[in-house]
């Protein structure tokens, strides 16, 4: 607290001494969503870290005993489960929804009820569980975790600004820092661009562009400056394609945009009957029943069901296993939902993409397709299956073809992504995380109230009121 008071002072003369009343002012806006910027950078870089060892630990465990994993995966789910429900319940799963959850219902009065998803606390507990959930082998991705941190990182920051720096509204840092986290997390900048615009704000994208394309430009070039410039998946082979593969696309697009969808409405079932639940034991039971689950299916069938993904995407994509087993996407699908409804920490961006790559994966040995065709409805297959869980289409094929720098394909997976956003409406007009986010706030009992922070204005302090700026 004394440093940050002797950074308050130093600053604040600093600033004093600039007469350009313009340029002081876009400067301080400016600061925070830098700062912001590197820290989430920085700490992306280390969950990143962790959470690859954690899945490289789970790996070596199995290959060295596999009976090992009828104690480890039930340990580390019930271990993962335990630290969110002791310590910060709204840690659990993705973090996507509590953060729309927390713009959504953005106002002073409201202060305690954001701090519960979006704090210090919140981000030492979903890093802890979700790393012991990956231990585990749990099907869950560290993306959507990323993107909760990274918001809780950019309140963090602003809640620490001073009263005489100038008003920033608080609803546009968390919605860039989200984009940040995103970005970071993918290496994909234009896809935490797009998924702002797309998934978290319906406000007007011109009076904070500045700060979306700043604060992800610098929380990408923070983590890379650790672990250089790459590829989440590489460069898969794309050429020669057929005329008429764009038909086996439309195929891929519609069955995983119906299990996307099909997935979602399954874990939103199951929650509603844990709602039901009235003792802990029976969540300590359910969480138990869901580790023996997965580990019956990994022992006895396939260990494909474990982990996120993300080895079955670079495997179809990179090798010549191009063609998956029947089974394959039925088990893609059923890891992450096990893993996602026991409450424990994780995202489902990660698992999503792998269960989309089973599914172009299986298509493309029904056709009997070559290399490159096969490549092509393995990332259609990606883009349909989360658009189904998304209902993003845009954002999903953005973060495709940034993971794999193959522009070229762009409208077919375009194409992909809106057939996928069509066929998934038959199951459900909502995407997923709409309906989590609406049931969060339902369980913080919150009451509509009206908005004194908006766009063009940041959070009232007496009668004080700002004009917006780029970084507003």
């Amino acid at each position: 607290m004394a440093f940050i008071y002797w950074l308050r002072l130093h600053l604040k003369k600093a600033f004093d001494r600039i007469r350009n009343e313009n340029l002081k002012k876009n400067a301080l806006t400016a600061i925070p969503f830098w700062i912001a910027s590197i820290i989430t950078g920085l700490v992306a870089v280390l969950y990143t870290k962790l959470f690859l060892a954690a899945e490289n630990l789970t790996a070596y465990v199995i290959g060295l005993h596999t009976w090992l994993i009828f104690i480890l995966v039930p340990v580390c789910f019930l271990v993962a489960w335990w630290l969110v429900q002791k310590f910060s319940p709204y840690s659990k799963g993705s973090g996507i929804p509590q953060v729309m959850a927390s713009i959504q219902i953005m106002g002073p009065k409201n202060e305690e009820k954001i701090n519960r998803f979006l704090s210090i606390k919140v981000i030492v507990v979903k890093v802890m569980s979700s790393l012991v959930m990956a231990l585990g082998g749990g099907a869950i991705g560290r993306e959507g975790p990323t993107i909760q941190i990274a918001a809780s990182v950019f309140k963090i920051v602003y809640s620490v600004l001073p009263k005489w720096w100038p008003k920033i509204a608080k609803r546009n840092m968390i919605v860039t820092g989200a984009a940040a986290g995103l970005a970071a997390a993918f290496n994909t900048p234009l896809g935490g661009i797009v998924f702002a615009i797309e998934e978290l704000t319906k406000t007007h994208f011109s009076y904070f562009k500045t700060a979306i394309f700043s604060s992800v430009i610098i929380a990408g070039l923070s983590a890379q400056a650790l672990l250089g410039p790459y590829l989440y998946l590489g460069y898969p082979k794309i050429d020669g394609l057929s005329p008429y593969i764009f038909l086996g696309v439309a195929l891929v697009a519609i069955i995983s945009g119906l299990l996307g969808s099909g997935m979602s409405k399954v874990i939103l079932m199951l929650f509603a009957w844990k709602a039901r639940f009235q003792f802990k034991r029976d969540h300590v039971f359910y969480v138990l029943g869901c580790s023996a689950i997965m580990v019956v299916l990994a022992f006895f069938v396939d260990k494909g069901i474990l982990g996120s993904g993300k080895e079955l995407m670079q495997t179809t994509l990179f090798t010549s296993q191009k063609y998956s087993v029947w089974y394959m996407p039925i088990l893609r699908i059923t890891g992450p939902l096990l893993s996602f409804t026991t409450g424990a920490a994780g995202g489902i961006f990660a698992p999503a993409l792998g269960a989309g790559a089973s599914v172009g994966s299986l298509v493309s040995g029904w056709l009997h397709l070559s290399e490159t065709n096969s490549n092509l409805l393995i990332l259609s297959g990606m883009v349909g299956f989360l658009t189904g869980v998304t209902r993003s289409p845009f954002t999903s094929v953005i973060l495709v073809l940034e993971m794999t720098d193959r522009h070229s394909v762009i409208f077919h997976l375009i194409l992909a992504g809106m057939i996928a956003s069509l066929v998934s409406i038959i199951i459900d007009k909502h995407s997923l995380y709409d309906h989590l986010k609406t049931q969060y706030i339902k369980d913080l009992e919150y009451r509509p109230e009206p908005l004194t922070e908006n766009v063009t204005e940041g959070p009232v302090q007496g009668d004080a009121k700002a004009k917006p700026t780029q970084y507003q």
